[in-house]
């Protein structure tokens, strides 16, 4: 069935039985995930559409922001064969393709023994993807492109499903463009802000605890011992059923279709560069978002992935500003179908931290211009975020930090 057939004809999909009973599997792995990783539930979601999907994500963001070990436990929760590594321009390939098998080369044949290592991976995080020699981005891109390696005169077909890359910043070099293109998706993962202070330190505080009661039994610490015990909530084969059903779910509604075309071309207007290869691509990450929600159709709620197709960070907020709109309305049509930003923790985490900020501004005690900056600066983060959460208690609250916000505006004018 084309995208141009009937409406009425596309309406006629449903998800039978064990697509539905994989996608709350699914869902049950990014609800695991968000209980462990604070403020991560775009990100979180992004990985599941491209593991169903079967693309491959950029997370950029500072060290000690949880990109290695969001991979790390999405691939425990799995079960899925995992590789990672640490790339340097100093990396050799044998390093991360396998060494040289030392018995087929004395018989006259080069080959690499890939066992454990990524050619043998289900899921892949290589975190300063883009600080590696030329020699593994070449290899990595017929990987990333086909699924397959090269070595030698041999060529081997990949398990991958989803390669991650992580990166501290983009790259600006022209010989690295083919590699980042392949990434479908980009995301970013910084350090938390203000008002998740004090869930940041309960959250990790626990961690440090259950480390270092292992290290007393003499089980070890660190984060993956702390995942050793983790037990899986679906299978790689699973998930792989789920992908496997994307092509009978390629079927979009026309209306959404002439909003997609709207969105790609405003995208496009703004400078931010879009191909057609992506276009056509990012259409398999809609239908794996709605596949993971147990939906037969996309809807414009799925448009948030458009969010996370920039190509650099300054781009960011363009997007924001094109996406935001529609899915704003989307969720105000169907409020029942918000994927919010934030769980209620959150939530009473900003309106404590709102709680100081309060007194802080209103208290009596002079600011000095920097504190001053400081604070409404936190107080446009906290508006950001109680509008994401989009509850009637998280609208109501940011009416109030809105006449908070202009109340410090009248006093300094007068003041000034």
């Amino acid at each position: 069935m084309s995208v141009s057939e009937p409406i009425a004809a596309q309406r006629m999909l449903s998800l039978d039985a064990d697509v539905l009973r994989v996608a709350q599997k699914v869902r049950e792995v990014g609800r695991a995930l968000d209980e462990r990783y604070l403020d991560k539930a775009e990100l979180v979601r992004m990985l599941l559409v491209t593991l169903v999907a079967g693309e491959h994500m950029l997370i950029v963001g500072p060290p000690g922001t949880a990109k290695s070990a969001m991979v790390r436990h999405l691939a425990r929760l799995i079960d899925a064969r995992y590789f990672e590594y640490l790339l340097t321009r100093f990396s050799e390939p044998n390093e991360i393709f396998g060494p040289i098998d030392i018995k087929a080369f004395r018989e006259g044949t080069y080959l690499r023994r890939v066992e454990a290592m990524l050619p043998d991976a289900d899921i892949v995080f290589l975190d300063e993807i883009f600080k590696s020699n030329s020699a593994i981005l070449n290899s990595l891109l017929s990987i990333l492109n086909e699924r397959r390696f090269f070595t030698g005169s041999a060529s081997i077909q990949v398990p991958l499903s989803s390669l991650y890359g992580a990166t501290n910043e983009i790259p600006n070099d022209d010989a690295l463009g083919a590699v980042f293109d392949r990434f479908l998706v980009r995301t970013m993962s910084d350090n938390l802000d203000s008002f998740h202070f004090h869930g940041l330190i309960e959250r990790g505080l626990r961690g440090e605890v259950e480390a270092l009661a292992r290290e007393g039994q003499g089980g070890g610490g660190g984060d993956a011992a702390g995942e050793g015990a983790v037990r899986p909530l679906v299978s790689l084969a699973e998930i792989r059923l789920l992908k496997g059903k994307l092509a009978r779910h390629l079927q979009f509604p026309e209306d959404f279709l002439a909003r997609y075309k709207g969105l790609v071309f405003q995208i496009r207007s703004e400078g931010v560069t879009l191909s057609d290869r992506r276009v056509v691509k990012l259409m398999k990450l809609f239908a794996a978002s709605a596949l993971i929600d147990g939906r037969p159709t996309v809807d414009e709620g799925d448009f948030f992935v458009l969010r996370h197709v920039w190509n650099s960070v300054d781009q960011i907020p363009l997007l924001d500003d094109i996406v935001g709109p529609v899915l704003e309305k989307h969720h105000r049509e169907h409020p029942d179908e918000r994927r919010s930003r934030a769980t209620s923790t959150d939530l009473d985490g900003i309106l404590a931290e709102l709680g100081v900020i309060r007194g802080l501004l209103l208290g009596g005690e002079p600011l000095s211009d920097v504190q001053l900056f400081s604070q409404l600066r936190n107080l446009q983060e906290i508006r950001a975020a109680l509008q994401a959460i989009g509850t009637e208690t998280a609208q109501t609250m940011a009416g109030e930090v809105d006449k908070l916000l202009e109340g410090v505006f009248e006093s300094s004018k007068w003041s000034g």
